[in-house]
Parts: C-alpha cells; structure tokens; sequence
C-alpha cells in the first residue's frame, strides 16, 4: 500500500471516530467510543501532521481533508478543553476556615484478593464518606470489622455479580435506603447526611456499563443516570453524588445528567483525574466521579494509589459554604432537557415489560 493511501485511510478512521459519539444510538459499539477521547485527540493530530509529508499542495483534495482534520481536532480538545488546568474551574477553591468532607468511592473489583490496600488508603486518606464498588460477602466479611471501628454508620449491600456496594460514614446518616433503580441486582444509595447542624443529600451509584456480554446498549446506564438527575432536580438538601458511573466526564450522557440535576464537576479547571484502567497507562479515562450542587467547595483532588484494582480511587476534600453558592449556581435545565430524562427513563421501564412479557411467553411455551 501506498503512503499516501495509508496515510488518508488512517485520517478517515480518526475522522469516523470522532462522528462516532455524535450518533443519536445507544448501542454499545457506538458509545464505547465516548471513552478514549484523549487519546482519539492524540490520534487525530498524529494523522494531520503526518498527511503534511504528502501534502500536494495543487490538490484541492488534500486542503478539503486538511480541514476536516482539523476541524476534528478542534471538536474533541474542545470537549476535552473544560477538564485542563487551563480552564476555569467550575467549583471554586475552599475557604481554609472552613471544616472539610473528605470523600473516597473505589471500584475494588470483586476478583481483586488484596483487601488490605484499600485498607492503607483509607488510613492515609481518612475519608468521612468511603464507597466501595464492586464489593461482595468476602470482601465485606474481611474488611468491614476494621472499617466499622473507624466508621460509626454504615451501609452495606454486598453483592457476587459485581454490583455490591459497601458505604461508610462518620457522619450521621439519616433515612438510609437502598434503591435498585433499573435492575433489581444494581443497588444504589440514597441517604440524608448531618454535617455541622445542616442536612446534605447523599447518592451513590454504579450503573452497568454499555458491554456485548450484559447490556448491548447503553439504555440501562443511562435510565440510572438520569433518574438520579432528577430526584437531585428535585432535591431540597444540597446533594453529594459520587461512584463507579461506568462513563466518562465528557459523555453527552454525563453532561446531560449534570445538567438536569444541577450538578458541578470538581474535574473542570482542574485535571482528568483518569481512574481506570489502571492496568494500562496508555488506555486510562475518568469512569470514577464526585458531583455536588453549588453549595459546595473544593480543597483538594487526587487519585489513589494503586489498590490491586482495575481502577485507582477518586478522592476529594470540599467544604460546605452555601453562603458563596450565589456565585457558581449552574443554569437551570430546559424544559427539553427535563422532558427527554423523563422519555429515557420510561423507554428503559417499557423495555424491562417487554422483556418480561417474552420471558412470561417463552416459559408458558
């Protein structure tokens, strides 16, 4: 093969996978592509630079292919843009004065046997709200006698389908419950918590990811979402939402959820803060998140150390000042915005009946 041929296949490749994300299906192929978006960043200018060496100047073919890389380029750094130093942060800095929150959500991964690291993370971080995904019998069973001495409250749902989750808490939970919002095997949490006289909201979830083996689309992931959108929508309390969502940052699924829950991403003006793979160095996104409303500040971020896991902790230290939320309050969600969370909700629940109702025929047959 020709270089120049090589090198415009490889260009229309990079272009394809940037439409890819744009595309209004939900099919796992399709949104898979959501995730490696730096990366695709990367691979695009890599193609531009390297078209230039046979570049021909008297073809106005090569100035129409030029440009649409380019114009590729511009499209992903300017989705990527908003979670570099370079960009404005969305949560402002806190007011040192000001007692802290300390949270930790970690995917442990069920299969992982190396319960104590998790262990030193929590004594070297100290969180007061710790969340634990991918937690089952064995790993509650080891770790949560050593936790429940440092944790006075708690809430554990361990789980052997990789959807157990174990949530630990210095301060006081009130009203805790355990939702399965979408599938009666995916529990999530939902709870009031008492900090310094005032009542926050609390809410983890882990949504199933869009894969061949489980979930062909992102459907299921995506109805959990967006119910916790609006039940934050909705919300009396200033809310904390944090865990595994098995998406990144930049997804339009994501942003769509901050926008219809009025959330804020300590990620923004701040970095990619990638917690998985942690496996590999080259294929790493941001799948682990911490969402507030604007009554909140941040202190600091970081990623955790390695904990044997598929995934590095996420860590952050914020303050509540809802005296200063005036100055980060996020615009309001549209009504078209409302209306289509409320559709993706219904079309996962419709198609759950459906389901149901084959499997009813399938075994009556």
């Amino acid at each position: 093969m020709k270089l120049r041929r090589f090198l415009q296949i490889f260009g229309i490749i990079t272009i394809v996978l940037t439409i890819f994300p744009f595309v209004a299906a939900d099919y796992w192929w399709i949104r898979v592509f959501d995730f490696p978006h730096v990366q695709l960043t990367i691979l695009t200018i890599l193609a531009l630079l390297l078209y230039f060496i046979k570049f021909n100047i008297r073809w106005i073919e090569d100035y129409v292919f030029v440009i649409i890389l380019m114009a590729c380029i511009a499209v992903q750094i300017g989705k990527i843009y908003t979670y570099t130093p370079f960009s404005p942060t969305e949560i402002g800095d806190s007011n040192p004065k000001k007692k802290s929150i300390k949270l930790l959500t970690a995917n442990v991964l069920q299969k992982n046997n190396d319960h104590q690291s998790i262990l030193k993370e929590v004594d070297r971080l100290d969180p007061d709200l710790l969340i634990l995904d991918e937690a089952n019998l064995k790993w509650a069973q080891d770790i949560s006698p050593y936790l429940s001495k440092r944790y006075p409250y708690k809430k554990e749902v361990p789980l052997d389908n990789t959807y157990g989750k174990l949530f630990y808490s210095k301060l006081k939970l009130i009203d805790p419950k355990v939702h399965f919002l979408v599938e009666d095997s995916i529990p999530s949490i939902d709870t009031k918590l008492l900090f310094e006289g005032d009542t926050l909201q609390f809410y983890s979830i882990h949504p199933t990811p869009p894969m061949p083996q489980h979930n062909p689309s992102s459907s299921d992931r995506d109805a959990e979402m967006m119910t916790i959108a609006l039940r934050t929508y909705d919300a009396k309390y200033p809310v904390i939402v944090m865990g595994d969502f098995n998406d990144v940052a930049w997804s339009q699924t994501t942003r769509i959820f901050r926008k219809v829950g009025g959330l804020l991403d300590l990620r923004i003006g701040r970095g990619f803060f990638n917690t998985f793979n942690a496996n590999n160095i080259i294929m790493r996104w941001p799948l682990d998140h911490i969402f507030t409303t604007e009554e909140f500040r941040v202190k600091s971020v970081e990623v955790g150390r390695d904990i044997g896991s598929d995934h590095f902790p996420a860590f952050a230290e914020i303050t509540y000042e809802p005296e200063r939320a005036k100055e980060q309050v996020p615009e309001p969600p549209t009504e078209n915005q409302l209306k289509n969370a409320r559709k993706q909700i219904e079309a996962e629940k419709e198609e759950d009946q459906e389901k149901a109702k084959e499997k009813t025929e399938k075994n009556t047959q």
